[in-house]
């Protein structure tokens, strides 16, 4: 019974580090810090550079900084693990910078001769403890990036990651070429804050934040939720959906739907592969929506003074509309509304139209 017993303790533990991994790489809240360093003095930047690892900024801490160094094989072998020995020859193939100059903290690691083995090549990566007050110039091409607490100009780059932003105020702009990008509670005391963010594989997902936004993403969806200010928002292989905008909206795609709720402003929205489904409780100075191979569904306010001009294989309108001047066809509305004022054009090439 206790050999029994045994073999069933060893075959547990087997399989919880078979699952282990089986879960992927390792992140650095699986291991202790190869490397931690402490600054004191005024800091106010971070400038940081790694070829294959992540790199973490959180602010909010007292004036004093933490540095903390991260190192792990690169997995290329299907190893997730290196002893401190192995560690450490391999380490001496890279110069490895942590230090503060005047109020920046440096932080990167660099191989010295890419034609070494890559089989040995290590992922090196930094996670720092910072002031609020911070401004970052972060680059990496092997990892994600993640921002949290901040106040101040961010920049970041990566070629293999995904971007996530949290609670930070000031301007904005970060670009990946392999990943996703979220974006939440970046908000500032005025709309004058800009937020560029780019991404060549993956969807965008930003809430709770305010100012000028530029969205580009080349290979996935974006949503929008609970923002305030001027969006940009662009994708060439997915849709687009959100609710709760205030601001003007351009919301451009070309594989996709385009699905907004709840818009109080000014909105130009446009697919070639999809259907158009919006509702706006506030207009501002126009209504611009274009589809290729869909139809649109549109419901806003009917009691401001409009310039319609609608086109589709058919278009609906509310039969009620008493100040309406001008010609009402199957395919075709076009008139003054109230007066006229705000233009409102609406076409869909291949389905029909809907408004209200």
């Amino acid at each position: 019974m206790k050999r029994n017993q045994f073999l069933l303790t060893l075959l547990s533990a087997g399989t919880l580090a078979l699952t282990s991994l089986a879960g992927g790489r390792l992140t650095t809240e699986d291991q202790p810090p190869y490397q931690t360093k402490t600054f004191s003095g005024r800091i106010n930047a971070v400038r940081a550079e790694t070829s294959g690892g992540s790199l973490t900024i959180e602010g909010g801490t007292d004036m004093n900084a933490k540095v903390e160094m991260y190192v792990r094989a690169n997995n290329w072998n299907g190893r997730n693990s290196l002893d401190k020995e192995e560690i450490e020859e391999r380490l001496r193939d890279y110069d490895i910078t942590i230090a503060q100059e005047g109020s920046t903290i440096v932080a990167t690691a660099k191989r010295r001769n890419n034609d070494h083995d890559w089989k040995k090549s290590l992922s090196i990566s930094f996670k720092f403890y910072t002031p609020r007050n911070v401004t970052t110039d972060l680059r990496t091409s092997g990892g994600s990036i993640q921002l949290s607490l901040l106040n101040g100009t961010q920049k970041f780059r990566t070629s293999g990651g995904s971007l996530n932003v949290s609670d930070v105020q000031g301007d904005i702009a970060g670009q990946t070429s392999g990943g996703s990008i979220h974006f939440d509670r970046c908000r500032n005391s005025s709309m004058a804050t800009n937020i560029d963010l780019q991404t060549s594989g993956g969807s965008i997902e930003a809430r709770s934040s305010t100012g000028r936004m530029r969205l580009v993403t080349s290979g996935g969806s974006i949503r929008l939720n609970d923002l305030k200010g001027d969006i940009d928002a662009r994708t060439s292989g997915g849709s687009i959906q959100g609710d709760g905008i205030e601001g003007d909206i351009k919301a451009g795609t070309s594989g996709g739907g385009v699905r907004l709720a709840n818009v109080a402003g000014s909105l130009d929205a446009s697919t070639s592969a999809g259907s158009v489904d919006v509702s706006l409780t506030k207009l501002g100075d126009y209504v611009r929506l274009n589809t290729s191979a869909g139809s649109i569904h549109v419901q806003m306010p009917l009691n401001k003074g409009m310039d319609l001009n609608l086109r589709g294989n058919r278009v609906n309108m509310p039969s009620n509309l008493s100040r309406f001047d001008g010609d009402i066809e199957k395919d075709r509305v076009r008139g003054k509304l109230n007066g006229g004022g705000i233009p409102i054009d609406i076409a869909a090439s291949s389905g029909s139209v809907s408004v209200n």
